[in-house]
């Protein structure tokens, strides 16, 4: 069973090549799907995806991390590592959804934003920043879901959510074993003794107050197991936003809020 796996054994289920990427997940989740390009101000890195969804008469923008499979598609997403123009047009989408007033559902699913020159030069840290600010004070609901390997700043720019929902075999963490094991021990070999003790398993974030919900999942996805999978994701956006639906903006943003306020007590507490 996958919950008797070693915290390494999920870290190589969410980085293995064969594993759903956000493009898969938005294909079964959401009724139509219509892909948006840009950031106005650069060029459209495919690192990041975003568009307009639907599920029944709900409309939602999409924000979402993606991988590719083969060496072309992952040249062509950058291996799924964002540039600031990534974020930016994040950023961009989310301001459109609060002006339309559409709920927010990223997909998280990358090592860690770009670490090229290029990027620094174009204001890598920055872009992170600013697109956890808009998140946490954007006037619509938001719902960030882990699917995969959920590493570094460039998973956390999309993971304030009013809820956070997690895959069971997804990990979510301020960045690698490898590199929690070079800060900490000069040794990037011991990535696996790091992976127990950086808690970013699912069960481990859920019992941290991180996470908000964990979606079971097998260690083998067969295309029957992935249906079920979406459509416990799919139930659960829809239960979300239903419970949601009757607050004002500013109490979403005071839900938001509150919610990693008091994460971080808790933390500090235990």
């Amino acid at each position: 069973m996958s919950n008797k796996l070693s915290a390494w054994e999920k870290v190589e289920i969410a980085r293995s090549p064969k594993r759903k990427t956000a493009l898969d997940y938005i294909e079964k989740i959401f009724d139509e799907f219509i892909e948006l390009h840009g950031d106005r101000n650069f060029k459209d890195d495919k690192a990041i995806v975003c568009g307009l969804g639907t599920i029944g008469k709900k409309n939602y923008t999409i924000i979402a991390e993606q991988k590719g499979r083969t060496t072309k598609e992952n040249i062509e997403r950058n291996f799924g590592m964002p540039n600031p123009e990534s974020y930016r047009k994040g950023i961009r989408f989310m301001k459109q959804s609060e002006k339309f007033k559409r709920p927010i559902i990223t997909f998280i699913d990358t090592k860690g934003a770009y670490p090229g020159i290029g990027a620094e030069e174009r204001g890598q840290g920055e872009a992170i920043a600013s697109s956890m600010l808009e998140m946490a004070k954007v006037k619509v609901p938001v719902i960030a879901i882990v699917i995969g390997e959920g590493s570094s700043g460039g998973a956390l720019a999309l993971g304030l959510g009013n809820k956070v929902l997690m895959l069971e075999n997804a990990i979510y963490s301020i960045l690698s074993p490898e590199g929690y094991a070079s800060i900490l021990w000069k040794d990037a070999s011991r990535a696996k003794e790091a992976a127990e003790k950086m808690k970013l398993t699912a069960q481990d974030l859920y019992d941290l107050k991180i996470i908000d919900k964990i979606i079971k999942e097998p260690k083998e996805v067969t295309d029957e197991e992935f249906e079920k999978i979406t459509s416990k994701i799919k139930r659960e956006i829809k239960t979300i936003i239903s419970e949601m639906q009757n607050m004002t903006p500013e109490e979403i943003v005071e839900d938001r809020y509150q919610k990693f306020r008091n994460m971080g007590e808790y933390i500090v507490i235990k």
